[in-house]
């Protein structure tokens, strides 16, 4: 199972908008980059996460997002397209279903080995790039979160790597599956409790949830 990695984007923070009279800083638009880009401990060179709490850390050192839910979001938002790195993704794909990864799925792209470890949960920072059309709450409902990714191996990365599927545990437990567990059916937290691969702080939210 492979695809192609159509872009590697980073980003720096920067202000968008202010809230309670203070600036909101964010890295959540990404630029796609020339060349290679080094991917070594917890991030890509050149890119920044603001609120490491939800967007960095070695349980989300990546952050994937197909090229075919950019283009599905373009359309439910009558847009003509939107670009890569727009909503914040590393590694924008093709023919690479991140929502239905299994967690704990490893990818190789490149000389790169990432495993996965959790979907996105959409936070207000997403609502300031499309300001006005409810996308944090239509982004929880659907079903196309993206995966971010715990790195194994480093190495560089860049647009036209093949992404392979090298091994995807047994216990079947996908990205989709978590998103909708975590917000919308919290009655079944115990299933992610045997989801050893899962990022850590959806794994305590799991283990606290009864």
């Amino acid at each position: 199972m492979s695809g192609t990695v159509l872009s590697v984007n980073v980003g720096r923070a920067r202000e968008h908008g202010s809230s309670r009279g203070r600036p909101v800083r964010s890295a959540i638009r990404k630029a796609p980059q020339a060349g290679r880009v080094a991917l070594h401990g917890e991030a890509l060179a050149g890119d920044e996460q603001v609120e490491r709490r939800y967007h960095g850390g070695p349980d989300q050192a990546v952050y994937a997002y197909a090229s075919e839910d950019l283009a599905w979001w373009a359309t439910e938002l009558g847009l003509d397209a939107i670009a890569p790195g727009t909503i914040g993704e590393n590694l924008t794909t093709r023919d690479v279903d991140p929502n239905g990864a299994v967690i704990g799925e490893r990818w190789r792209v490149g000389p790169v080995l990432l495993a996965v470890t959790a979907p996105r949960i959409p936070c207000a920072k997403l609502g300031r790039v499309f300001p006005g059309t409810g996308i944090v709450r239509r982004f929880a409902h659907a079903g196309r979160t993206g995966a971010y990714l715990r790195l194994l191996e480093p190495g560089d990365v860049g647009a036209g790597d093949a992404v392979t599927v090298v091994d995807r545990p047994a216990h079947g437990v996908t990205v989709a599956d978590v998103a909708r567990i975590v917000q919308h059916e919290r009655h079944r937290a115990a299933e992610l409790r045997a989801v050893p691969e899962l990022a850590s702080r959806l794994a305590a939210w799991a283990a606290d949830a009864d």
